[in-house]
């Protein structure tokens, strides 16, 4: 069996799937917009307040030009570990010159750049965190609270597991009926693109192992802030 991490270097560090999953950003990323909005507005900083967060797996930085736009102030530091993402992102935050920069980050290693080391304000995921096997983003959510500011907010907005079987069938009834080309086109994936889903699911664990991973970490505040179908915006603050 491929080792996770592999699987997903090989797909986001492949100019031809980057290439292709920019392509496609269009469609996929239809609905998110409300979400990625409702994550910035849920950090604790005024309209006009001068701050930096950082946005772990930041890809291309859909979250962050939600952020950046909340917060006309703020300035954001970006980390990913795909070179592909990192330049497709500069292309795409052209209008933020001088408010971000991209750093590289591997989340699965816990090898973190020394720029954040501690003292962080605040950090965003979207999307991202789900990749990562159960015991990896536990341990992620502690690194994550030692390197928070005391007050500092932690906020993920990824897509969770159904526990109950008909819930996940709910699910899938309502994504098809918003989506009447899904499901023929869950039976038309090329290999390429049945590898890549496959890799994508593998590791999406319920909400609420999750939620006490943060706990466990020593998160307080921790909640379900937003929740549509399968995806949710959780996170928590480190004690002040």
């Amino acid at each position: 069996m491929v080792d996770s991490a592999e699987a997903n270097a090989a797909i986001w560090k492949s100019e031809a799937t980057v290439a292709d999953w920019v392509a496609t950003a269009g469609s996929r990323e239809h609905g998110r917009t409300r979400a990625r909005e409702v994550l910035a507005e849920l950090l604790p900083f005024a309209d006009d307040e001068a701050f930096t967060f950082v946005d772990l797996g930041a890809g291309t930085g859909a979250a962050s030009r939600a952020v950046l736009d909340s917060y006309p102030q703020s300035s954001g530091i970006l980390a990913d570990y795909s070179p592909q993402m990192r330049e497709e992102g500069r292309r795409a935050l052209a209008g933020y010159a001088g408010r971000y920069r991209y750093v590289e980050l591997d989340l699965g290693t816990g090898r973190w750049p020394d720029e954040l080391d501690g003292g962080l304000q605040a950090v965003i995921s979207s999307l991202c965190v789900h990749h990562l096997p159960d015991l990896r983003k536990a341990a992620l959510f502690g690194e994550i609270l030692g390197r928070l500011a005391p007050g500092g907010w932690f906020l993920d907005y990824d897509p969770v597991a159904a526990e109950d079987p008909t819930v996940a069938e709910a699910w899938q009834r309502v994504q098809d009926r918003r989506d009447p080309q899904a499901a023929s086109g869950r039976s038309q994936r090329s290999p390429e693109e049945q590898a890549r889903w496959e890799n994508h699911v593998r590791h999406i664990s319920p909400l609420g192992p999750q939620l006490q991973f943060l706990r466990d970490a020593g998160f307080e505040a921790v909640d379900t802030y937003w929740k549509e179908l399968d995806h949710v915006i959780f996170g928590g603050r480190r004690p002040a």
